[in-house]
């Protein structure tokens, strides 16, 4: 069984994709994005980083967002993947998967537009079957499991899930106890909250888990 742990300020964090969503202002993934050892920018993120000291270490897409200015500036660290079956997020993935680079955290991919952050946070389904990948925002945290799974936690943390395949699901350690129960849709499982300093999520299907901070 797997376990996932809260992030906090000041985790060194080996991997960080920036998407071209709201970027971070909450403390938690401010201090990720400071601290990234590697920093991966989606074309269009890059010019989030104007008002930071932070320099990325690759710039990742179909580059449609790059200014000419920042096309020449950053011309050694660009890679240009033009096709267009897959968004510039995804695209990052695969790069940092390239490179062997296989635990990964996300900043900055909701806000702006909901169908860019529906389509951002379903895609960690995809994600997970070759890394390991968590999306951080202002308010919580992402990760998508297929089985059974522990998560840190703290009393009263809101806890919300999110099934992608008509799997049935157990839960252990919130509120509201979820047994063998098959969700058909997106809101049955949202809105419980943690009894405790960890719980158990049981299930085979694809499950995306938000831990709200």
């Amino acid at each position: 069984m797997k376990t996932y742990n809260l992030p906090y300020i000041n985790q060194e964090v080996e991997i960080v994709i920036l998407a071209n969503g709201e970027f971070p202002s909450n403390s938690i993934p401010l201090s990720i994005f400071n601290k990234s050892k590697y920093l991966v920018c989606c074309d269009g993120a890059i010019n989030n980083l104007i008002n930071t000291d932070k320099q990325p270490n690759a710039i990742v897409g179909d580059c449609d967002s790059l200014s000419e200015e920042n096309l020449l500036k950053y011309a050694d660290i660009i890679y240009r993947i033009s096709e267009q079956e897959t968004n510039d997020l995804t695209k990052a993935v695969h790069f940092c998967l390239e490179q062997n680079r296989r635990k990964i955290t996300i900043l900055g991919a909701t806000g702006k537009r909901e169908d860019h952050t529906i389509a951002n946070v379903s895609l960690l389904c995809e994600y997970m079957m070759g890394a390991d990948v968590e999306m951080i925002t202002d308010h919580g945290i992402f990760v998508a499991i297929d089985k059974p799974s522990e998560f840190s936690s703290f009393p009263k943390e809101q806890v919300s899930l999110f099934c992608i395949d008509n799997s049935p699901v157990t839960s252990h350690g919130l509120m509201y106890p979820i047994t063998d129960h098959v969700l058909t849709n997106w809101w049955q499982a949202t809105l419980n909250e943690a009894t405790g300093d960890e719980f158990i999520i049981e299930t085979a299907g694809r499950t995306i888990v938000y831990r709200a901070f």
